[in-house]
């Protein structure tokens, strides 16, 4: 591989890292302004998948050679894969409503470690030393990046539960997304992904929000766990002219059309550790214009999350093949 080549997928995937970590502070902005999850993850799914579609378009018709289209068994695969999208989003809005988007963040980094238990399942072989000397030092980071060593502080464990639960369906995300219909163009895979993601969100916003919620069980289900709210109300559609557009750019068009681009020519080991760009810019962007502080020993732990990174996707002499990503 030549090294301008890897130049180039460094810097598609460092950009889309960047992006994507600034996604988490317009979201807690949203909130600020009055917006729910729900109407959040709408118009950034609805936005993102005409962004998607319209691309399709514009490449389908200036395309010189014939585009490879997914069977109807790849397309069934690639929406059930891309659910995993939709819950994420959910998920990690969810927690942010709870706690600051710099523990938010490292929550979801979790996925780090949630990967290797992943794949110890899947090949049914036990971890190496060095991934599990990995995770012990994500579990390590985690602690103090999180500043759980701090008794006095007092972190909603709403914001933990849904944060946890999207770091785990943020891992099956990144493993769905390597493997199925890896033939297909990136816009058309991401498309066809995305509308599993579309479905998911479209469905918790009519239960959540524009439905008839009879059922009271459901309502205080809904209040209780997924809003800091005293009511329903109706849905407001300002949403999408305010942060919608940002939230489809950052959050569903610009970052995976990046991803899919920049990995294959970094690799997937390179690739793994550029992304986790995404963690520190994450949390400075919260400390910027979220006023969220930071204190030193969590800087330590985010640093530590990084290297454990690092550490996990640096290849080993015994490999043959670049080491598996785990972001």
């Amino acid at each position: 591989m030549e090294k301008k080549n890897i130049l180039k997928g460094v810097l598609f995937v460092g950009i889309g890292a960047s992006i994507y970590g600034m996604l988490a502070t317009f979201v807690k902005m949203s909130y600020k302004d009055g917006f729910t999850t729900s109407e959040v993850t709408t118009a950034q799914f609805v936005l993102g998948f005409i962004g998607l579609l319209i691309l399709n378009l514009i490449q389908t018709k200036t395309s010189k050679k014939q585009l490879s289209k997914p069977t109807s068994k790849e397309i069934r695969m690639l929406m059930l894969a891309g659910t995993s999208m939709g819950f994420t989003s959910l998920f990690y809005y969810i927690a942010v409503q709870y706690i600051n988007v710099s523990i938010a963040i490292v929550l979801l980094m979790q996925s780090v470690w949630f990967s290797v238990v992943v794949e110890s399942f899947i090949a049914k072989k036990f971890p190496n030393a060095r991934k599990i000397i990995a995770v012990i030092i994500v579990l390590t980071g985690t602690v103090l990046a999180t500043n759980l060593i701090n008794m006095e502080v007092e972190i909603d464990w709403h914001g933990i539960f849904w944060g946890v639960l999207a770091a785990a369906s943020f891992t099956m995300t990144m493993f769905t997304s390597n493997t199925i219909a890896t033939h297909l163009p990136v816009l058309r895979k991401s498309m066809t992904m995305l509308t599993g993601g579309l479905i998911v969100v479209m469905l918790f916003l009519f239960f959540a929000q524009i439905g008839p919620l009879h059922f009271e069980g459901l309502r205080s289900f809904y209040l209780n766990f997924t809003e800091n709210t005293q009511h329903i109300r109706p849905f407001d559609y300002s949403i999408f002219w305010t942060y919608g557009f940002v939230l489809a750019l950052f959050g569903t068009i610009i970052p995976p059309i990046l991803f899919n681009v920049g990995f294959p020519k970094a690799g997937l080991g390179l690739g793994s550790i550029i992304s986790s760009l995404e963690l520190p810019v994450s949390v400075t962007m919260a400390f910027m214009l979220l006023n969220e502080k930071v204190i030193l020993i969590q800087w330590l732990g985010i640093v530590l999350i990084l290297f454990a990174i690092v550490l996990m996707n640096l290849p080993s002499k015994n490999e043959v093949e670049p080491a598996k990503a785990y972001h």
